[in-house]
């Protein structure tokens, strides 16, 4: 059945500085921009906290890294191991695969490769890779992710890490660009559904279809200015989880105001719902 799970971006503004990744097209290479933020828990702590309050995995974005040096990579694993939580997947939040320049490209797949290393380090069983930044409608670009997916993942099934994508930033937005990149992997490369990332008139319709191939849910609500819930519309996409074979971990996203924990109570208090096998024969 269905398990608890959280992202870390859902305790961005509690995890200390933000590493995000960008493309310096002067310097034809990846740089990094650090964003200050307060650390009121460190990431190797994260693991135990979670496993206190029952959660089951955690998905860790890649610019939540303080260190890729093998021993903090390693202190980092036996964390998870220590805790009983799984790394389910490290999320690669940079790199454009599809790009039509080539140098630019192949430089971002070098990079993915380099995640992929650290995530065979430190035991995530799985790496999100974005599938692109063009429109969806750019079948040339579609074409691009495809052989783009097929090196990563050639390059990280031997090292034991799956190779995963998501209905995230624009090529993938849509459930028809999902589908061509799994068919075209003929399993190679596996998928997680957002709630938050398609079209309102496609959103639940998309879910559905894309449901039976998820590997992982990102569970994303809308949130009003005070960041709650709206439980009712929350709840109609969990629902088509709930009705799906689906048996993997619902990570919760929260990145609404106020207290970070508070608004990943509230969403956990909904989700808990749909991880007890109990209620979940009844949806």
């Amino acid at each position: 059945m269905p398990y608890l799970s959280l992202t870390t971006w859902s305790l961005h503004r509690e995890l200390g500085p933000l590493n995000w990744t960008y493309w310096d097209e002067a310097q034809k290479s990846q740089q990094t921009r650090v964003e200050e933020q307060p650390e009121n828990i460190t990431l190797l702590e994260l693991p135990f906290e979670l496993a206190r309050q029952n959660f089951r995995s955690l998905e860790v974005c890649h610019f939540h890294f303080p260190s890729t040096e093998p021993e903090y990579l390693h202190q980092l694993k036996e964390a998870f191991e220590l805790s009983g939580i799984t790394f389910h997947c490290l999320l690669v939040d940079y790199g454009d695969i599809s790009n039509e320049d080539s140098y630019r490209r192949n430089s971002d797949i070098e990079f993915i490769k380099k995640w992929i290393d650290v995530a065979a380090i430190v035991g995530a069983k799985s790496v999100r890779v974005i599938a692109g930044e063009a429109n969806p409608g750019n079948k040339t670009a579609l074409e691009l992710a495809k052989q783009g997916f097929r090196q990563l993942g050639e390059y990280a099934q031997p090292k034991g890490v799956r190779v995963v994508t998501e209905n995230f930033k624009q090529l993938a937005s849509t459930k028809e660009n999902c589908l061509e990149l799994l068919n075209f992997s003929k399993g190679e490369i596996g998928l997680t559904v957002d709630f938050g990332n398609f079209l309102p008139e496609h959103k639940y319709h998309s879910i559905e279809t894309l449901m039976s191939y998820a590997e992982s849910v990102h569970a994303k609500a809308n949130y009003d200015k005070e960041g709650y819930i709206d439980s009712e519309e929350y709840k109609r996409s969990l629902d088509l989880v709930g009705n799906s074979d689906y048996n993997g971990p619902i990570t919760l996203v929260y990145d609404g105001p106020g207290n970070l924990w508070d608004g990943i109570n509230r969403i956990k208090t909904v989700v808990e719902q749909y991880c007890n096998k109990e209620i979940r024969t009844k949806l």
